[in-house]
């Protein structure tokens, strides 16, 4: 249980991080005048708001399972 409640309390603080991470490169965008700096730093861009978010939902489903191995717990028989 405090496993799971732990993966939550991280997936809460990850998508907040995720999301102002998001607006933060969504209002700055690369303001260069070649075009390979461009695309390339908007390829980091992506891949850092990519990154962030893939954490956040990995955390839910870390903690969604671990709920689930908790509430199993109670419902398996003891030999």
């Amino acid at each position: 249980l405090v496993g799971s409640l732990t993966s939550f309390t991280l997936f809460i603080l990850f998508y907040w991080f995720s999301n102002k991470i998001a607006i933060y490169f969504a209002t700055h965008k690369p303001s260069n005048t070649s075009e390979i700096v461009e695309s390339i730093s908007s390829s980091l861009n992506t891949l850092i708001i990519g990154l962030s978010f893939i954490a956040t939902f990995s955390f839910a489903f870390i903690g969604i399972g671990l709920l689930i191995v908790f509430i199993r717990s109670f419902f398996l028989k003891i030999k």
